[in-house]
């Protein structure tokens, strides 16, 4: 009798937690209207409920040997969670997490929902301030619980510097509410959230400190903008990137190229897909971190643990580990930071197939792990990314343009074309910067520009073209070749000769071909080439800087064969043919400060 009894009560219990888990259902369109959404696995609800309660029968009605009725919950094995794993680079220390450092020099500012500050993971390290700018929840009944008001605020600040769940376990965070109990908010609210933490810091001045965005919306020019003129004040503005399987660029604040937007991905480093939903990729993703099945604190009471999934989750780990960098070099810019995040990630370890085809290329392919203990990188060190634009229309001699963040140097600029059919690239100045203009060629499918993007390179550069057509661009003497760029008005470019190194570097010109060199000048900065030309044909050619040395350039030269373009993939030139016989060379552009005990060749 008693067996049976259990099983009916038990039962009972689940059909409980059925109810709790199915009463949210929304449509898509439900969905996407909302100005602002928490970016895990939460859905914002179109009514509100009451979390269940503890109800103690009365002898009336009481079943018998059921005393009373509780919701079921999680329990967690006791060990340090995937993500916290995948993100140590120094695993000898099987079952304890140990980083670096705990960040306690950095201050965070979390935009989110409200926050339960007595909860053990962040209790005295969460301080919420007075900041509650929220729309009101819809539906009619809207009376929540704190805790569901607190649910992702509370989780998100647990994976930053929870006490066990924490990627930074000394950092502060400062709780500022831009979220509604549904996960709701407005760009006006996230605007003046903004607001607050600048004026906040201008009057008790901070630094290092992150604001940490862990949500998105549809494109707004607002909201990117003051993102923007954030990061030129020297914060760091970190983003997710979405949930939505779709391209970040189309999302704010993650389409601001300020901005360090932050992908998601699984236990196998592959992007996070969550049946019809998953990360949004693309090249406004930075790049990515660990976002699914994350333990952290749970508002449900001050030692309860809960899982969550999303880029918020993905971008809470890149905020603790920008934290512990910030700890190591405190004076790098928000430039200087994303390189070296970029620096330290794990390289080629997602599967580009798992990406959607019109994103392989400028998907960056790096998921983001802590520095090894026994890393010296600084903010001085010379450091280089890609940075790809948009496809160009395919009208014949269409542009599309990449250009660098602030405070980034632009050592090369190169393009890139499916079919092969490119006019080249140029480098333009305007409002004083520049940008790398790559040109659609004739027949072709549209055209990518690809800047070399660089911090750390302590010299003063410029871009010097050839004084007409058919004509060598050089750089002046005591100056480095860092990169070649060339573009034809004909439409149609010819990659087939090879940029000369030396004491004064110069870049060639086919007939009718401007060229253009990026000349940089410093005592303590040396470049050199290194090809790589294969006896045999192949579709991709490439060749890599050794260690110390940093990829600033890359070209391809053919003997025949069709070029698609060239472009740098971490410290890799690629070089991809289109067709022909005759072979390709990839040419890369390897340079780096020269060590102290070595003489200057000028």
């Amino acid at each position: 009798m008693k067996s049976v009894v259990t099983v009916c009560c038990l039962s009972f219990l689940l059909g409980l937690v059925a109810v709790v888990e199915t009463d949210e259902d929304y449509t898509e369109d439900e969905e996407m209207i909302l100005s602002l959404i928490l970016q895990d696995d939460t859905q914002p609800e179109a009514e509100s409920r009451p979390s269940a309660q503890f109800y103690r029968c009365t002898k009336a009605v009481k079943l018998p040997h059921v005393e009373y009725i509780e919701e079921d919950s999680s329990i967690f094995a006791q060990s340090i969670p995937w993500n916290l794993q995948r993100i140590l680079q120094n695993k000898h220390e099987t079952g304890k997490y140990s980083p670096p450092n705990d960040g306690a020099k950095v201050g965070v500012y979390l935009l989110d929902t409200s926050v339960q500050v007595t909860h053990r993971e962040i209790e005295d390290r969460v301080m919420v301030t007075d900041f509650n700018s929220v729309p009101e929840e819809d539906g009619v009944r809207v009376h929540r619980q704190a805790s569901q008001c607190d649910s992702h605020g509370t989780h998100t600040a647990g994976v930053v510097s929870g006490r066990d769940s924490g990627v930074a376990r000394g950092a502060s965070v400062n709780s500022v509410r831009v979220l509604n109990c549904q996960g709701k908010g407005t760009v006006s609210g996230a605007l003046a959230g903004l607001e607050y933490i600048q004026s906040s810091l201008m009057s008790q001045p901070i630094r290092p400190v992150i604001v940490l965005l862990p949500f998105v919306g549809g494109f707004s020019r607002t909201l990117n903008t003051a993102c923007r003129k954030m990061v030129e004040s020297d914060t760091v503005l970190i983003a997710a990137a979405g949930n939505y399987n779709d391209d970040a660029c189309l999302y704010s604040p993650a389409s601001e190229p300020e901005v360090i937007t932050v992908g998601a991905v699984n236990l196998a480093d592959q992007p996070l897909s969550t049946g019809t939903t998953g990360t949004n990729v693309g090249r406004c993703v930075d790049v990515f971190a660990p976002g699914d099945d994350i333990i952290s604190a749970s508002s449900d009471c001050s030692t309860c643990f809960t899982t969550k999934s999303g880029t918020s989750q993905a971008a809470a780990h890149v905020a603790g580990i920008a934290a512990v960098l910030l700890n190591l070099s405190p004076n790098s810019s928000s430039a200087e930071l994303l390189q070296q995040l970029l620096h330290h990630s794990v390289r080629q370890i997602i599967n580009p197939e798992s990406l959607p085809l019109n994103h392989r290329l400028t998907t960056p392919n790096m998921v983001a792990t802590l520095p090894d203990s026994t890393s010296t990188l600084i903010g001085e060190d010379l450091l280089c990314r890609s940075v790809w634009s948009e496809r160009s229309a395919v009208k014949g001699l269409a542009t599309t343009t990449a250009r660098c963040r602030h405070g980034e140097e632009m050592l090369s600029c190169s393009s890139f074309s499916q079919n092969g059919a490119r006019a080249g690239e140029r480098v333009e100045e305007r409002d004083g910067q520049k940008e790398c203009v790559a040109v659609n060629g004739n027949g072709g499918h549209g055209v990518f520009a690809v800047a070399r993007c660089c911090t750390g390179h302590k010299a003063q550069c410029q871009m010097l073209e050839s004084p007409k057509r058919g004509e060598v661009a050089e750089c002046p003497p005591d100056h480095q070749l860092t990169g070649c760029s060339s573009s034809s008005s004909s439409g149609d470019v010819s990659d087939s000769d090879r940029p000369p190194h030396g004491s004064r570097g110069a870049c060639p010109a086919k007939r009718g071909e401007m060229s253009y060199a990026s000349c940089c000048h410093t005592s303590s900065l040396e470049c050199r080439l290194k090809e790589h030309d294969p006896t045999g044909l192949s579709e991709q050619v490439e060749v890599s800087c050794e260690d110390s040395w940093t990829l600033t350039g890359c070209q391809g030269l053919s003997h025949g064969s069709g070029v698609c373009g060239a472009f740098a993939l971490g410290n890799t030139c690629v070089v991809h043919t289109s067709g022909g016989d005759k072979g390709t060379a990839a040419i890369a552009t390897c340079c780096r400060h020269r060590p102290s005990h070595q003489p200057s060749d000028h």
